[in-house]
């Protein structure tokens, strides 16, 4: 906010400039130590006084020095040399000009942290459990101001509150800072830190108490936080909660907290939540590489009258893979499983074959922090289209139906999302049915997925592998859904959409039972001003591969560089990619980040 400025005859705040000035004042110091002076120095308040006398203006001048003294030892120098002297000077007429108060500073040498020394009262001081001793460790380890290193007051002030911070975020939300003391030795130039922490005693999760909750069912709060009663306090853990609440579609938003001055062995839970609308209408548009433009409309029933159901349905129209979905959930259950009942219709154009599919899904899934879950029974359908026909056997294109049972598991172990700087993503689905028609065979399919990001001293590297396999007869009618196509945005770059596949006899590419690609990509932040901007720098090569028998895998690579930028809504990508195989440039822009 602005400070308005202070008006003639009043005494204002230093950071105001005066309608009329009285004196000037100059300083006469390092930076830093200049900048500090001349915004907070008390003299500044008193340049609107027009009608101060010569007594007056030295008295100021006298009691500046001990104001001068006490900020430059904020910053860390605590024997300076200080020398405020006032000059005047005439005009040409022989008239006095303003005077000017001239605040001369040598700051001296830097005061050093010396000794440190934390100390705990309360619970944290003596429990023997390991997470206290971890949490005493880790409040010693992370502390800011450690020997060696320059004392400021600010400084001093900020690792006090970090260090409180860690001991309130976990087990002790009613610790607080019971004692500090900075004892300086202005001649060694040495400051010794004394700090004493209060954890108080220890919390545990009460009951949960719920507020806002009315049109929906009164589990739905509990079943999706998933805090326990008994659970020692974690304040990340709430953070967590609120965050599937708000991210669950039925809440607009969710806040989570404890009352410090409850009963510690069994502290209520307050939530308090504002509840979504029952239905909404989405509208988006959007365009891919791989597809071109698009248009979707989706809509939302979060309660469907009859069984309590969430169903989400959408449409979207796009050039390469139009799709119509409807996907109907039931509540989580206390095991933070759901029923799900799902059916979609998509028409898949790969120029020369064009492949109308149906699928019905009917299964349950468990999704937690880290970890998702999908057991579920799949009707597909394929029915194949287009000139690349001519030539190739049903089989070959992908045309057919099957029943399969499936199992999907897939954790996510990274540091942050949607933007991670480390850490891997490891998925697997496991498939077995039994392709339907006239001539029935059984099959399996099974798929691999892995993402690892390490953090460099420039930037991050991103390894990223995939593997898949459909084991049947060759005569098998499996339906293209269930086989593999790579290329693209989020594959293989520098090929289009499904573009790398079985070259069939009459040149078409088809689907195939094998399926491999790698990727390595290099991930350098773009500085600015020496600092890391919110852009990124990429280099990558990737490389894939299908084919209906392992030994006949011939990889098609691609090799490019291409930016990142870190969107409100999840990362932006935009690379340029030569496909080796097909000498052809190509330009890929996707947005989010999906594992």
């Amino acid at each position: 906010m602005e400070i308005p400025p202070t008006p003639q005859g009043a005494v204002g705040p230093t950071g105001a400039e005066p309608e009329v000035t009285a004196f000037d004042i100059v300083v006469r110091a390092p930076p830093g130590v200049r900048e500090l002076l001349e915004k907070h120095i008390e003299l500044q308040r008193y340049r609107a006084v027009t009608d101060l006398d010569d007594a007056e203006l030295a008295r100021l001048i006298v009691l500046a020095e001990r104001n001068v003294r006490n900020l430059v030892g904020t910053l860390g120098y605590f024997s300076p040399s200080i020398f405020i002297t006032r000059e005047d000077a005439k005009t040409g007429n022989g008239t006095l000009q303003r005077p000017t108060i001239v605040v001369a500073v040598d700051p001296g040498d830097a005061t050093l942290i010396g000794p440190v020394a934390i100390n705990f009262a309360g619970d944290l001081a003596e429990s023997p459990d390991s997470d206290a001793v971890a949490q005493r460790m880790q409040i010693r380890r992370d502390w800011r101001l450690p020997s060696g290193q320059r004392f400021t007051q600010e400084a001093w002030d900020g690792a006090k509150t970090q260090a409180l911070r860690e001991l309130v975020a976990r087990r002790y939300p009613a610790g607080k800072l019971a004692a500090s003391v900075a004892d300086v030795d202005a001649p060694a130039q040495t400051a010794a830190l004394t700090v004493q922490l209060d954890s108080g005693p220890l919390y545990r999760l009460g009951s949960l108490k719920v507020t806002g909750v009315e049109r929906y069912d009164p589990v739905l709060v509990p079943r999706l936080a998933r805090l326990n009663s008994g659970a020692v306090y974690d304040q990340n853990q709430l953070v967590e909660a609120q965050q599937r609440l708000a991210s669950s579609g039925y809440f607009d938003s969710a806040y989570i907290f404890i009352d410090p001055e409850s009963d510690p062995l069994a502290a209520p839970v307050q939530v308090q939540v504002r509840e979504a609308k029952l239905q909404k209408i989405i509208f988006g548009v959007g365009a891919t590489t791989d597809s071109g433009p698009r248009v979707s409309v989706e809509h939302t029933h979060h309660r469907v009258p009859g069984i309590g159901w969430a169903a989400v349905t959408k449409l979207q129209l796009e050039k390469k893979s139009p799709f119509a979905q409807t996907e109907w959930t039931s509540i989580p259950d206390e095991a933070s499983w759901r029923w799900v009942a799902l059916g979609r219709t998509e028409r898949l154009d790969d120029n020369e074959l064009i492949t109308r599919a149906q699928r019905l899904r009917f299964g349950r899934t468990q999704a937690s922090d880290r970890i998702d879950r999908n057991m579920y029974l799949e009707y597909d359908r394929a029915q194949v289209q287009g000139a690349g026909l001519l030539g190739n056997s049903a089989a070959q294109t992908g045309d057919g139906s099957a029943l399969t049972a499936n199992y999907v598991w897939t954790g996510r172990y990274f540091d942050s999302l949607p933007f991670p700087a480390k850490g891997y993503g490891l998925a697997f689905e496991l498939g077995a049915g039994t392709t339907l028609g006239e001539d029935r065979q059984p099959f399996t399919r099974t798929v691999g997925r892995w993402l690892g990001i390490k953090t460099l001293e420039q930037g991050r590297i991103a390894l990223r592998a995939e593997a898949g396999a459909v084991l049947a007869k060759d005569t098998a009618r499996i339906p293209g859904t269930q086989l593999f196509r790579t290329g693209g945005d989020s594959t293989v770059r520098g090929y289009g959409y499904r573009d790398i596949g079985i070259q069939l006899p009459n040149g078409v590419t088809g689907p195939g039972r094998y399926l491999a690609v790698g990727s390595v990509e290099w991930q350098r932040p773009i500085l600015r001003d020496g600092r890391p901007s919110e852009w990124e720098n990429t280099l990558f090569l990737d490389a894939g591969a299908v084919a209906d028998k392992p030994q006949n895998m011939r990889p098609s690579v691609g090799v490019g560089t291409g930016v990142r930028w870190k969107s409100p809504i999840g990362p932006l990508q935009i690379d340029l990619a030569y496909g080796v195989k097909v000498r052809h440039v190509r330009l890929h822009v996707s947005v989010g980040f999906v594992f």
